[in-house]
């Protein structure tokens, strides 16, 4: 495993390169897209 925070992202030791904002490359080539949960400052509720 290699990780480097400052640059956002970290190579997993199956190859997968996982990025800050939660989204991942694999070694195939396929993208997986950020998937950021909603903080608590994010979530509407309905009145």
């Amino acid at each position: 495993m290699a990780s480097h925070p400052e640059q956002g992202w970290s190579l997993l030791c199956n190859g997968v390169l996982l990025f800050e904002d939660t989204g991942e490359l694999l070694p195939d080539g396929q993208i997986i897209a950020p998937h950021r949960p909603l903080g608590t400052d994010q979530v509407m509720t309905a009145a």
